[in-house]
């Protein structure tokens, strides 16, 4: 497991600034382990894809997106070959006007510059300049809209058997009733507790499931062909269709602008060129 990005106790104390920034790039995989921490938490990938987990939401999050963790929920993280991110810890009483469920939220031009100074500050109090950046950063982490880059798990036994089942192999195809029969439950009833609880109906949250696993795949450098296939596609075409409706480009244009290190610019540019 990878060590910490700041010690243990200036993530657990009380005082102190207001955040602490930090950027690595390493030439190691960053995986930790399940963990949380008395502050509030905004991290994502300068280039490439990081996986972010907590009890009820699973996110495979670009480096155009950051995930937000509010104080004291437990998490975990995993980049997709070499780490290259950054992370702000928030103390407990600037969270309070930020959300309060983990989200994941889009990158600003703003966001990203005011982290990428603050993360060149010593530890110790703030200046009078270097508070005004601080709260530029929170004001962009409590304005910025929420997206939906994650896959809420079902909370319902049967469902989550169901959603393990196919976690575990996302080329299954058996269709909603087939699913219901062998959780022993009925279709109907499947249907509504998949909206219920993960507010996507069973297809669609296959459908993302299978998504995120691609943008996985990809990353470590999976062919597309090889990709379809595992997941159940019938070619690849059908699979290319799929990833260009949910992310507005083909996985080659996604991840070209991915690896560029234009960040946001990239990707805004490559779903105005898809549209």
């Amino acid at each position: 497991m990878s060590a910490p990005l700041l010690p243990f106790v200036q993530l657990e104390a009380t005082d102190g600034p207001p955040i602490y920034a930090v950027e690595l790039t390493g030439d190691d995989t960053r995986v930790t382990a399940t963990h949380r921490h008395a502050r509030g938490q905004l991290f994502g990938a300068i280039t490439g894809l990081l996986s972010v987990g907590t009890e009820h939401s699973q996110w495979v999050v670009p480096a155009t997106h950051a995930v937000w963790i509010p104080p004291d929920l437990a998490h975990s993280m995993q980049s997709h070959g070499p780490f290259s991110g950054w992370s702000v810890y928030v103390a407990a009483a600037a969270c309070r006007a930020l959300p309060d469920e983990p989200c994941t939220l889009p990158m600003s031009l703003l966001l990203r510059a005011a982290i990428s100074r603050a993360a060149t500050w010593s530890d110790g109090a703030l200046d009078e300049t270097q508070m005004r950046i601080a709260g530029v950063i929170i004001d962009e982490i409590r304005s910025l809209p929420r997206e939906q880059f994650g896959l809420p798990m079902p909370r319902d036994a049967r469902l989550i058997r169901i959603a393990n089942a196919l976690a575990k192999n996302l080329a299954d195809n058996r269709r909603l009733e087939e699913w219901a029969q062998w959780a022993a439950i009925a279709p109907r009833t499947l249907s509504r507790r998949f909206i219920t609880e993960t507010g996507f109906s069973f297809a669609e949250w296959r459908q993302r499931a299978r998504l995120m696993r691609a943008l996985e795949m990809l990353a470590a450098g999976t062919a597309v062909t090889r990709v379809a296939i595992d997941l159940g596609y019938d070619n690849v075409s059908a699979f290319i269709a799929m990833f260009r409706r949910a992310l507005g480009v083909t996985p080659a244009r996604y991840f070209a602008a991915q690896t560029s290190g234009d960040g946001p610019e990239a990707m805004n540019e490559a779903n105005h060129d898809a549209q």
